[in-house]
């Protein structure tokens, strides 16, 4: 068996529920495309924490379901403007822009954590608005968490939402972790998007115990008009829709989802309290949802990533990111910690 890792929380296996949910759906036939009762429930199931209101879709992965998202909401003359260091501008390929057309417009953000400022936005929109020889600005998309670990709060988000609106542009939020984020505010998705003023909305899966699948969630149902066809082009229509759906309706059920988001955020931030008062390291970012930053020895590195994998984010200054999953445990957490002391102690010895 591999071991676990502070890589991702794409590394993790599938929830057992959720596994359970596949296997029981598993049994006989069932209409393809989507036509099946799995997926009517599943829908059911998000009208039931966002209203009846909404237009809901399935898809594979997250890059699937923002490029679907985009897609829905712009011209190929549009622009889509979002942090610089947002999924969408930097680890997708360019599958947004070569579906959509547009330019992903990445805008510096104005703090550590990665979020969009609407300060920043408005400084570019003088810039392009109108000019004829601009991608015409359409939508604001950020991802909650951003990609530092950086957790929107309401305030910010309907700040942006009303930016947005004021100024003709649409507001997407990438939730590739919307349940890491929910439980880090304690508050309901519904609260934390359609009330705010999102129009389309990137709902993870993936991330959080699924074996894959995400939805996109269209809060402007008008933008939805023709999403069946663009996830047809985008290659994003599941046949066999069932296998989703069912497990959809595992997280949403019980609170399974945010279960597994709670126990990945706590163990992130038992990491970095664990770790945090060894010397030679140093934590860079607030631990808001489940993702951990810090600055390491460069020495220490391979040989820890030897005991448990992770990344480096940032070669020139040795600084790391660990990732927290929901199967995590304060075991793991505990004996990563004991391993880099010994580690460092050795090194010590050593020198």
């Amino acid at each position: 068996m591999d071991k676990k890792s502070f890589a991702s929380d794409n590394y993790s296996g599938v929830d057992p529920e959720i596994m359970n949910a596949l296997i029981k759906c598993n049994i006989g036939h069932a209409k393809a495309y989507g036509e099946d009762r799995y997926t009517k429930k599943a829908i059911e199931k998000f009208k039931e924490i966002f209203g009846s209101d909404i237009y809901v879709d399935f898809l594979y992965n997250g890059t699937g379901a923002n490029t679907v998202a985009l897609a829905a909401m712009t011209e190929s003359f549009h622009s889509v403007i979002c942090p610089e260091q947002a999924h969408i501008n930097t680890y997708e390929v360019g599958a947004p822009t070569k579906f959509t057309g547009c330019s992903m417009v990445g805008i510096k953000a104005c703090d550590v954590g990665g979020k969009l400022k609407v300060e920043r936005v408005r400084d570019y929109l003088k810039i392009s608005m109108g000019s004829m020889h601009h991608s015409q600005p359409r939508v604001i998309s950020i991802t909650q968490p951003t990609e530092i670990g950086a957790v929107y709060t309401l305030k910010e988000i309907k700040e942006i939402a009303d930016f947005a609106h004021e100024n003709d542009l649409l507001f997407h939020i990438d939730g590739a972790r919307i349940f890491n984020a929910a439980d880090s505010l304690n508050v309901g998705f519904k609260e934390m998007t359609k009330d705010l003023g999102v129009d389309v909305l990137s709902f993870g899966g993936t991330k959080n115990g699924m074996m894959f699948g995400e939805a996109v969630i269209f809060f402007n149902t008008e933008l939805a008009k023709n999403v069946t066809y663009r996830k047809k082009q985008c290659t994003q229509l599941n046949s066999k829709m069932r296998y989703i759906a069912a497990q959809f309706i595992a997280l949403l059920e019980n609170e399974l989802g945010l279960k597994n988001a709670r126990q990945s955020n706590n163990m992130a931030k038992l990491l970095a309290e664990s770790v945090a008062d060894i010397p030679g390291v140093k934590m860079t970012n607030k631990v808001e949802a489940n993702t951990v930053y810090a600055i390491l020895p460069k020495e220490i590195i391979p040989i820890l990533q030897e005991k448990y994998f992770f990344y480096v984010w940032d070669v020139v200054r040795s600084e790391v990111r660990w990732v927290t999953s929901f199967d995590i445990t304060k075991e793991d957490v505990f004996d990563f910690a004991q391993q880099m002391r010994k580690i460092l102690t050795k090194k010590q010895k050593a020198a």
